[in-house]
C-alpha cells in the first residue's frame, strides 16, 4: 500500500509568499532553521494544506482558501485552539506549533502543525489494493473510531466554549439551508425538497458530544503496517459540540454504497468497496459502539447529503465567481444534483439503504 496524497507543486494562483513566511517561521518557531521549500497537498477542496521543508524539518501548514469569505468555516484561530487543547485529551491528532493570525505574511491567517505519515484512503483505485475482509474492518475502525471522538470529555479538555448544543438540530438545518441560498447559482428541484422535508421532520435532539462535522475516509490517516489501526483523524475546521448523531449524518452522507448515483460513485465510491458496511451496518455498528440505539436515521441521512450539497455548492459558487482557478471546481454543480437525487430516492424509499 503507498502513501496517498502527496505533496505536489503549488497550484497557480495558491502560491505564498516564500520569502515572507520563512522569515516569519525563522523568528516565531522553535528550532527552526535552514531554507524553506513549499509544495502543496493536491487534494480536498475546503482550506488549504501545503508541507513546509525547513531545513530538515517537514511541518504543514493550513490557510483559507483564496477567496473565501464564509469566516466560521475558515477560523485558522480556532481550529489552532481546537487542536490545541484535543492533544491533551486525544492521541490521533496532529500536534499544532504555530498559529499566525497576522494576513501581511501570506495574505490570511495560518497555523503550522507537525507532519505525520500514513495512509490516507482516497478515491476508487485505492481499492484494487484492499481485500473485502480489511475493507470491512478498516470501515468498522472507522466508525468505532467515531464514537470514541464523541464519548470524549469535552470539558475536561478545555473545550466546553466550543458550541452551543441548546437547539443545535434546529440551527444547523436553517443555517446549511441560508448558507445554500447565499451560495445558489443553479434550481435544484430535488435540494429544495431536502430543505422542506428536514425543515418539517426535525427529531429531539439526542444530546452533546465533541463533533467533528466532516467524519469521513480521506479525513483518516492510517497505519502502514495495519491498515485497520487509525493513527490521526484531520481536519477539525469544522468541529464544534453538538448533536452526535447529526455527526454520525455527515458520515452517512459520505458514505457511498453500491447502486448510488454514478456521480457520487466517482467522486465519493471508496466507501462502495466490496466488503465495507453499507450504511445501516454503520447504524447498527456505531449504535454497538456508542452503546445507544439511533433513532431516526433517515432524517440524520439526508442531513449529510444536504449539508455535503451545500459545502459543494459554496466551492461551486467561488469558481463560477471567478475567484478561485481550480479547474477541479467546475463540474461540481454535478454533484450538488446528485446529492439531491440521492436523499429523494431514500426518501421515496423511506430508507438509508
Amino acid at each position: 500500500m503507498t502513501i496517498v496524497d502527496q505533496a505536489t507543486t503549488v497550484r497557480r494562483g495558491e502560491e505564498l509568499d516564500n520569502m515572507r513566511l520563512q522569515a516569519y517561521l525563522l523568528a516565531h518557531l522553535v528550532d527552526a532553521n535552514g531554507a524553506l521549500t513549499v509544495e502543496q497537498f493536491p487534494s480536498g477542496f475546503s482550506n488549504l494544506t501545503y508541507l513546509l521543508r525547513l531545513g530538515e524539518q517537514e511541518l504543514v501548514l493550513r490557510r483559507p482558501p483564496f477567496g473565501a469569505n464564509i469566516k466560521s468555516a475558515h477560523d485558522m484561530g480556532r481550529e489552532y485552539r481546537v487542536l490545541s487543547r484535543l492533544h491533551a485529551v486525544y492521541a490521533k491528532v496532529p500536534r499544532p506549533l504555530l498559529y499566525c493570525e497576522d494576513a501581511d505574511v501570506i495574505g490570511a491567517p495560518f497555523y503550522v502543525m507537525e507532519r505525520l505519515h500514513g495512509v490516507i484512503l482516497r478515491g476508487q483505485g485505492v481499492a484494487a489494493d484492499l481485500t473485502p475482509d480489511l475493507m470491512r474492518r478498516i470501515g468498522e475502525a472507522a466508525v468505532d473510531n467515531l464514537a470514541a471522538i464523541h464519548a470524549l470529555d469535552y470539558a475536561a479538555a478545555g473545550l466546553g466554549d466550543l458550541g452551543k448544543p441548546e437547539g443545535y438540530v434546529a440551527r444547523q438545518i436553517e443555517g446549511w439551508t441560508k448558507r445554500y441560498r447565499a451560495a445558489q447559482t443553479d434550481d435544484i428541484d430535488d435540494i429544495e425538497m431536502l430543505i422542506d422535508w428536514l425543515t418539517t421532520n426535525r427529531p429531539p435532539e439526542s444530546g452533546a458530544a465533541l463533533i467533528h462535522n466532516d467524519y469521513k475516509f480521506d479525513n483518516l490517516m492510517l497505519n502502514p503496517a495495519d491498515l485497520t489501526e487509525i493513527i490521526a483523524v484531520l481536519d477539525w475546521e469544522m468541529c464544534t459540540i453538538g448533536d452526535p448523531w447529526m455527526d454520525l449524518g455527515t458520515t452517512l452522507g459520505y458514505w457511498i454504497q453500491p447502486g448510488d448515483p454514478p456521480m457520487m460513485q466517482a467522486m465519493l465510491g471508496l466507501t462502495a468497496s466490496p466488503g465495507n458496511l453499507t450504511r445501516r451496518e454503520v447504524v447498527e455498528r456505531y449504535s454497538l459502539a456508542s452503546g445507544r440505539a439511533v433513532e431516526h436515521p433517515l432524517f440524520y441521512y439526508l442531513y449529510g447529503l444536504l449539508k455535503i450539497a451545500v459545502i459543494v455548492q459554496q466551492i461551486y459558487a467561488r469558481y463560477r465567481r471567478g475567484l478561485t482557478q481550480d479547474a477541479r471546481f467546475a463540474g461540481l454543480y454535478k454533484v450538488v444534483s446528485a446529492c439531491g437525487q440521492l436523499g429523494v430516492t431514500a426518501l421515496e424509499r423511506d430508507s438509508i439503504d
